[in-house]
């Protein structure tokens, strides 16, 4: 009696890494990777259209390019879609109420959410940090914290393709990015090809 052999679907092994599995998927996935990162379709446009990497570095590097390369409706695109830091589960409700009216003015004063990259930070850290640097970027006028909050995206996008790309699970939000696609459809925008020039 002979045992079925499954059949392959896909030219990438059954052991093939993160990265190998990005740089062969069908472009909706790919995009829907890159866009749980950065929900820029111009940014996932231009990562998309240059696969395969040859390492996460390459990637890295891309990533840090496109995210330069940001302009102001692709910056207020990728703002618009993240969700604020999440706290510790056990911080006092004082710290709750401190930080949604810290949150409530950053908003009021540049119209998005606060953005900051707390890798490397403990859980300990976060809430003191998050608020001091709310307060600090009060401060900014609207186009400098607009340079700051572009860099603290770019920051985030390394940090979340990193943990895709190197297998330590999926990117996590607290909520789905406002405007996103599902059901495995392309969003709309993104092709696996060289953008036009």
């Amino acid at each position: 009696m002979a045992i079925p052999v499954p059949v392959q679907t896909r030219a990438t092994p059954a052991t093939a890494t993160p990265l190998e599995r990005f740089n062969a998927a069908p472009a909706d996935e790919a995009a829907r990777t890159v866009l749980a990162c950065l929900h820029s379709h111009a940014w996932a446009h231009r990562l998309l259209a240059h696969r395969p990497y040859p390492d996460l570095p390459a990637l890295l590097a891309a990533a840090d390019e496109a995210a330069y390369d940001l302009s102001p409706d692709d910056l207020t695109e990728a703002l618009a879609a993240e969700t604020l830091p999440a706290l510790p589960e056990d911080t006092y409700a004082a710290a709750h109420t401190a930080l949604n009216a810290a949150h409530a003015a950053y908003e009021s004063r540049f119209g998005h959410v606060f953005v900051i990259c707390l890798d490397g930070l403990s859980p300990d850290e976060t809430l003191n940090h998050v608020l001091a640097a709310i307060r600090s970027r009060l401060n900014n006028d609207p186009d400098e914290e607009r340079l700051v909050a572009a860099e603290e995206l770019r920051q985030l996008a390394r940090t979340r393709l990193t943990s895709t790309l190197e297998g330590r699970g999926a990117v996590t939000r607290a909520a789905p990015p406002r405007g996103a696609t599902g059901h495995g459809r392309l969003a709309p925008g993104i092709q696996d090809k060289p953008p036009p020039q």
